[in-house]
């Protein structure tokens, strides 16, 4: 049984459809956009997969547990946690208020805890267990990058804690694993501008879709990757080698 976090849009959307196959059901948490979250879950039953919309807000571990509990009630197990929420901004260090980067930071950072925690128990009674992670090219290497302090920073902490967790938990059975798609905001540029990003950034010619991350992100959730954990994919064509 899967949970994808921010699983109403987006990349998201891509990965909770990816995982739906016979026997395994899909939760989807998401915050404000319950009509959009329904439309997945709508998608998934008619692909014959058992699912579920929570909303809840993955800054608040009261509700992280309860989302968790929701999910362990409804089908005894969970077995797959993605964590896919993370807000982002472009602001300089000086401009940003202290409420903005706390907020980036629960996001990105303290979410993946939150969520980690609460399902480590069902997952370590079952000694199996996957927990994919969404970081952003180059965080595995600490990366900076002007006016993106705050995720740059939340980014690069989880992957630490990622790899961390990756260690504790590989003698219960659970794997740990990061996908990084890039960083790129094309509804921020003008189309002249995204040509030119697109075109600088990624040598395969064209930024990735929201399926290849969600491919990546069903390996590492397989049997197929139970031997593979602590490690950090970068699906980004090319970008940044």
């Amino acid at each position: 049984m899967a949970l994808v976090t921010g699983g109403s849009r987006g990349i998201g959307r891509e990965i909770a459809l990816s995982l739906a196959q016979p026997g395994v059901a899909v939760a989807i948490a998401y915050r404000t956009n319950k009509a959009a979250a329904q439309r997945v879950e709508a998608s998934l039953r008619s692909q014959g997969t058992e699912a579920m919309a929570v909303a809840t807000d993955v800054t608040d571990p009261s509700r992280v547990q309860k989302l968790i509990e929701t999910v362990v009630s409804q089908w005894g197990r969970l077995d797959i946690l993605v964590n896919n929420v993370g807000d982002f901004q472009w602001k300089q260090v000086a401009d940003s208020s202290l409420v903005e980067w706390h907020a980036i930071v629960a996001s990105n950072l303290f979410s993946v805890f939150y969520t980690s925690k609460y399902a480590l128990p069902a997952m370590r009674a079952r000694r199996w267990g996957r927990i994919i992670n969404l970081g952003a090219v180059g965080a595995e290497r600490a990366f900076g990058q002007a006016t993106i302090s705050a995720y740059a920073a939340a980014k690069s902490a989880m992957v630490a804690f990622s790899r961390s967790l990756a260690l504790e938990e590989a003698r219960h059975g659970i794997t740990v694993n990061v996908v990084n798609p890039p960083i790129m905001d094309e509804n921020t540029l003008s189309r002249e501008e995204a040509e030119r990003v697109r075109d600088a950034r990624f040598p395969a010619g064209r930024p990735p879709a929201a399926e290849d991350i969600a491919s990546a992100v069903k390996f590492f959730a397989s049997e197929e990757a139970g031997f593979i954990t602590g490690q950090v994919l970068n699906v980004a064509g090319g970008w940044m080698l």
